[in-house]
């Protein structure tokens, strides 16, 4: 009997808790500049490096960026949705990428690079509407963001994962010369 009462516990639980976990999926250039923006925010559980958007199955890296695959490099961020909403992680994401570039972000060129933000349904497709309003220095009229309803996701392979955490100097080094920090405050100050 304490064993069929502890399985139903953790069942409950467990299914309680998956409730409350959501999923968002943005496109802001190259995938490692983005994790760090939603890694350290509270209520961020998870950011994982991938690509979607497109038509192969499994893309690698190489496919990718070669752009034969219709993919974009993207994070798939999963939250806690009592402690972060998705309208907090749109305005996080505007602030952190050149929404009016549409042909890549910053150094990275191409349709691998753009921005996008991949929405799961009609809610999310609102409130990026929603988001453009509010993030007051955002010129809606001039936005390139794709906005696309979500099909796919694939995880990068393990050497993208985190890469900030892993070659830090690296990381800068690249940031730097991608000319990001410029762009973003050129755009947001």
């Amino acid at each position: 009997m304490k064993k069929l009462l502890l399985i139903f516990f953790l069942l409950f639980f467990n299914h309680h808790t998956n409730a409350k976990e959501k999923y968002a999926y943005f496109a802001g250039g190259c995938f490692w500049c983005m994790e760090p923006a939603f890694d350290r925010l509270t209520g961020v559980i998870n950011v994982v490096s991938g690509y979607s958007g497109g038509h192969v199955q499994n893309p690698t890296y190489q496919q990718v960026v070669a752009g034969k695959t219709g993919h974009i490099e993207t994070v798939k961020i999963t939250y806690n949705s009592e402690i972060i909403s998705y309208l907090d992680l749109l305005k996080i994401f505007w602030v952190n990428i050149d929404p009016y570039d549409g042909t890549g972000q910053f150094c990275d060129r191409g349709k691998s690079y753009a921005s996008a933000i991949f929405y799961l349904n009609k809610e999310e497709k609102d409130l990026i509407d929603r988001s453009i309003l509010e993030v007051k220095s955002l010129k809606s009229s001039r936005v390139k963001t794709v906005f696309a309803e979500f099909k796919n996701f694939y995880p990068a392979e393990e050497y993208h994962q985190k890469y900030y955490q892993k070659n830090p100097s690296r990381y800068f080094s690249y940031v730097r010369a991608c000319g990001r920090i410029e762009r973003l405050k050129e755009i947001w100050n």
